[in-house]
């Protein structure tokens, strides 16, 4: 298998920050004692370049952020105390997502640990993103004409309104993102599909809609590369979620994915995304299951 893995995903911040950034050296340390992955199978990304950071996010946007001059509005809409040391962790991020995507085009699946900052717009950041990794990597694909036609899976429990707002006028890219009606962000944008779930939504319904879903989106869209965001942050026991996902109704779903991706034989780049149950076992074992689908259905 293919990971992008590094040490700066695992960047501190103060005490008592609730991101977990534990998670990013827990799931690589399981998958390694398992056998699931060997450590040749993860790679270190670099930074990613500019010239492909502005394909996705303007300009202004980008100086600002590299030169550290964010509002402290703006710096409090990411929910980061900003410093030279995150942004370049974040395009470590982005640049491991491209590198993944290259993997996927001609090897199989690949993973980044990290990614999944589809919070972040075209000009400004929010919600713990201020590069989007999967946006970023696909208009990379586009520019260098590497895909036509990309479709975007978002099973975050929260809404991919940045990722929604960089594509809006996209018709390359379709975005799908099945969510938390009531949770974050609280204004939503138009993904091309949005499924917006009732708090308390539990496996058989979730599971239910997606395998509905599923089917007739990739035979409308008919992509010649996906996207998925995995995140972790549907479980019952996520403290920001507000949905109902027993660890094995979040294998389930990801099981849905991958065998739509395998049946139409697509290449895969798979980002993290969120997870916040206060026991960090219950992350890190619903991430590790993506992986074991993977690798069992894969490799």
């Amino acid at each position: 298998m293919y990971l992008a893995w590094s040490p700066k995903y695992c960047h501190p911040l103060p005490a008592g920050h609730r991101f977990p950034m534990e998670k990013y050296e827990l799931v690589p340390e399981q998958l390694l004692h398992e056998g699931v992955i060997r450590p040749t199978d993860i790679h270190i990304p670099n930074t990613v370049e500019e010239a492909n950071i502005v394909l996705t996010h303007d300009a202004d946007y980008w100086l600002k952020l590299k030169h550290l001059k964010l509002t402290r509005q703006e710096e409090r809409r990411t929910g980061f105390p900003l410093s030279g040391s995150l942004i370049e962790r974040e395009r470590i991020i982005a640049q491991g997502t491209i590198n993944g995507l290259h993997h996927a085009l001609t090897e199989g699946p690949a993973f980044n640990v990290a990614g999944g900052t589809h919070h972040a717009f075209t000009n400004f950041g929010e919600g713990f993103c201020l590069l989007n990794d999967q946006a970023i990597a696909a208009n990379y694909a586009l520019h260098n004409k590497l895909a036509s036609k990309i479709l975007i899976i978002d099973l975050d429990v929260h809404q991919g309104n940045g990722t929604a707002e960089i594509f809006k006028y996209e018709d390359r890219v379709f975005t799908f993102s099945m969510h938390g009606a009531k949770n974050f962000p609280h204004r939503k944008e138009l993904s091309d599909l949005d499924i917006a779930l009732p708090d308390g939504t539990d496996d058989e319904t979730y599971l239910n809609l997606l395998n509905d879903t599923l089917p007739k989106l990739f035979n409308s869209v008919k992509p010649d590369l996906v996207f998925y965001l995995a995140g972790a942050d549907v479980l019952a026991t996520d403290k920001l979620g507000r949905l109902n996902l027993s660890i094995d109704g979040c294998k389930q779903r990801d099981r849905m994915v991958l065998e739509a991706v395998k049946r139409h034989e697509l290449p895969l780049q798979i980002s993290m995304g969120g997870g916040y149950s206060p026991n960090i076992k219950h992350i890190v074992e619903a991430h590790c299951n993506t992986y074991r689908l993977v690798r069992d259905m894969f490799y």
